[in-house]
């Protein structure tokens, strides 16, 4: 890495607050914050109603998920992919050690490692993200609901902590809403893509729930509309609202401010409500549909300091 991009790494690093904020629109940030309004559009929503000193570094965070999201999608041979995770490894190792001088300077990382620099944050969460999605690439579909629960848990949790401590907050209370909220997410993100994925002859619906309902990846495949198929749907979602449901009745016990990190709440609400209004028809197009209302009642919940 040349000298200049080095001093830059080390002024990141070490730039106070206000000017931490007062770089805000820097070419790097704007990447980051076109890259997750792009390719992840309902969280950048939500990140733009948190505190504008945090914008920089949850845009960071949020494009770091967007990067690792779309290596399945965007590679045509497994060990690209995975060669591609390493990267990403390698990276986090770089951003922790003493030196930054080794820190990639991309968009992405150069962000990242000023948001872990700057807010101290933990490098355990960035590790899960990457072992969660690193393992994805190893499977073809999840066997168990418990398999998708804990691969959420690892990759939207783990973002939720790495967004508190942003905020400075460190509560049982908070990494308990932020375990069941990130698995609440990761059901209802199998639901949402569940089309899309049948259009790839992929089937990401756990195999447990469609034997528990004799129903076959083919039917999934080839968008079969069955009483057995809505019930394996109808379980799903049940359990995904009841992650909701507890994250949400935690409410009374989270430190001032730690809701604003729940708000994406609103989106997994919205689907399973549609979901039920089109009796467990997850192919029912309605579902693809983008919440017009998404942006005014995150922002109302915002006020109520409600999730």
């Amino acid at each position: 890495m040349s000298s200049t991009k080095s001093l830059g790494l080390r002024r990141l690093f070490s730039c106070s607050r206000r000017n931490y904020a007062s770089q805000s629109q820097s070419a790097n940030y704007n990447y980051c914050l076109e890259l997750v309004k792009k390719n992840d559009y309902e969280n950048y929503l939500a990140c733009l109603l948190l505190p504008k000193v945090v914008h920089r570094a949850v845009f960071a965070l949020r494009a770091f998920n967007v990067e690792l999201a779309q290596v399945r999608d965007n590679v045509s041979e497994r060990q690209i992919g995975l060669m591609k995770m390493r990267f990403w490894k390698d990276t986090i190792d770089n951003i922790f050690q003493s030196s930054q001088s080794t820190v990639p300077h991309t968009p992405v990382a150069f962000e990242l490692a000023g948001a872990c620099g700057y807010f101290k944050l933990s490098k355990q969460w960035l590790q899960k993200i990457i072992d969660a999605r690193t393992q994805q690439l190893e499977r073809d579909n999840f066997t168990t609901v418990k398999s998708v629960e804990d691969y959420a848990d690892q990759v939207n949790a783990s973002l939720y902590f790495l967004m508190l401590e942003c905020l400075r907050i460190k509560n049982i209370h908070a990494d308990h809403a932020a375990s069941h909220l990130g698995k609440a997410q990761g059901l209802v993100t199998v639901l949402r893509a569940t089309p899309y994925h049948a259009s790839r002859r992929q089937v990401f619906l756990p195999m447990e729930t469609l034997a528990k309902h004799r129903v076959s990846q083919e039917d999934i495949v080839r968008g079969k509309i069955s009483q057995q198929v809505k019930d394996a749907v109808f379980d799903v979602a049940s359990i995904a609202n009841h992650h909701l449901t507890k994250a949400r009745s935690l409410k009374d016990s989270l430190p001032p401010q730690s809701q604003l990190v729940f708000l994406n709440a609103s989106v997994c609400d919205h689907y399973l409500k549609t979901l039920q209004k089109v009796d467990f028809n997850i192919f029912d197009g309605k579902l693809q549909q983008r919440n017009p209302l998404l942006a005014m009642e995150m922002y109302l919940h915002r006020l109520r300091k409600k999730f």
